[in-house]
């Protein structure tokens, strides 16, 4: 009964801090703080500082603000631009033609940011103006975009692979790894989304792009070498075992520099707004997990989470009746909360259960990304959707509709990871390790 008692005040003080508006890191600190004072005689003060402490001090963890900081430097450089007139001569014969910049420009961000927020952003201040202006479909351009973005979770460097790998303690590299081949999936799935909407609206597709020469469109490639050497300074040093991830994280902030210094772009006001982006985003994420840390910390003193395992235990569930109930878990639960909020919310929970049911750890970590991406396309909190609207001044409802279809893909992205579970496990079980 003790264990129904403490589930009950705990999530009463989540939910009515959270709704209060604390910040959410805020707010996980005061439910630990509370459970801590009523279910145990261990002096709260000293908990709270040495698990803090324990949460933030991982070697691990130093790669999170070097990604964000490369991902904030490239964000103000000529990048998106760049990317634009690389792209569009391969893109344009394809059916949907220059649509297909979104989901690719998305991808190749997406490998060099690890946001989810900067690729839409980015990808959308290079791609919204020339798209309309060529005469695509707002509600293709919006819904593609918006989609695509997400990929910013799941290719390397991942910001939620990083916490997902810090708060269960596994290799951030494995998980990067695990990341690349998914990802790559999904944005083929998106394309084909893109060429099926081609055949049944053709009347709504543009003409085509003036015909280039493949000489011509090698020339215009040009623009995508600065990028693509920097995807394969970060993902292949980690791949090849030469660096970890933290390591590929500071090859990735000087690659980022030097791109920018070369296109013009590194200015003094430039590299300070970087900075201080980097430090806002950092703290924000370093304060979830201090307080999640110190959230499991005393949810493990009331035995919650060994009861909410027990619990599923007993309901004898089938692997796969247990993945189906927790993507409908996080799909719920991410139209409340952000994606590396939900992570950490729930790992103290959802992880002994996992590990109990024999699921592996590095897979599950691709399985949680999808889900977390839809929860980015989802109303009332998904995150795309505020940044879209912010972009263009529609009504939230009307960007929900244009990422539907992209939330339907994602969900047969789900199950193409659970019919075929080799697609997240391959590569980290095939990468070498780094001497460091």
């Amino acid at each position: 009964m003790n264990e129904f008692v403490a589930t009950g005040i705990f999530l009463f003080t989540l939910f009515f801090l959270l709704g209060s508006g604390v910040w959410i890191g805020l707010a996980l600190l005061g439910v630990a703080f509370v459970g801590m004072e009523l279910f145990t005689s261990r002096p709260v003060g000293d908990a709270m500082i040495t698990t803090i402490w324990g949460a933030s001090s991982g070697w691990s963890l130093t790669a999170l603000p070097l990604f964000i900081w490369m991902g904030e430097i490239l964000y103000r450089t000529r990048l998106s631009e760049d990317m634009f007139r690389g792209l569009a001569p391969w893109m344009s014969p394809l059916p949907g033609r220059l649509l297909h910049t979104n989901v690719v420009g998305s991808t190749i961000f997406a490998a060099v940011s690890g946001s989810s927020a900067a690729t839409l952003t980015t990808v959308g201040k290079m791609s919204i103006p020339e798209l309309r202006k060529r005469g695509y479909p707002d509600f293709m351009i919006f819904g593609t975009l918006v989609g695509s973005a997400t990929l910013g979770l799941m290719i390397p460097p991942s910001l939620t692979l990083i916490v997902y790998g810090v708060t269960i303690n596994e290799s951030i590299s494995k998980l990067f790894m695990a990341g690349i081949l998914p990802g790559l999936t999904l944005a083929l799935l998106f394309m084909g989304y893109v060429a099926a909407w081609s055949f049944v609206k053709r009347s709504q597709v543009p003409a085509a792009e003036p015909s280039m020469t493949l000489m011509q469109r090698l020339h215009e490639s040009r623009f995508l070498i600065p990028v693509v050497l920097l995807i394969l300074v970060v993902i292949g040093s980690i791949y090849t075992g030469t660096a970890t991830a933290t390591e590929s994280a500071a090859f990735g902030v000087v690659g980022a520099l030097v791109l920018a210094a070369c296109q013009g772009s590194l200015k003094w006001d430039t590299f300070r707004e970087s900075l201080l982006g980097a430090t806002r985003t950092s703290c924000m994420i370093a304060l979830i997990l201090a307080g999640a840390a110190f959230l499991a910390l005393a949810m493990g003193f009331t035995g919650l989470p060994s009861m909410a395992a027990e619990f599923i235990a007993s309901l004898e569930l089938s692997t796969l009746s247990l993945i189906l109930a927790l993507m409908l878990f996080y799909i719920v639960l991410g139209c409340f909360l952000d994606g590396i909020s939900s992570v950490v919310l729930t790992m103290a929970v959802v992880e002994p259960m996992v590990r109990q049911a024999g699921i592996d750890l590095i897979w599950f970590g691709i399985f949680i990304v999808v889900v977390v991406e839809m929860a980015q396309i989802t109303p009332p909190i998904g995150f795309n959707l505020f940044v879209m609207q912010g972009m263009t001044k529609k009504p939230i409802g009307y960007i929900a509709r244009t990422a539907f279809p992209m939330f339907l893909i994602m969900v047969v992205m789900v199950g193409i990871l659970i019919l075929v579970p080799d697609l997240a496990t391959y590569l980290p079980e095939n990468m070498r390790q780094s001497p460091g």
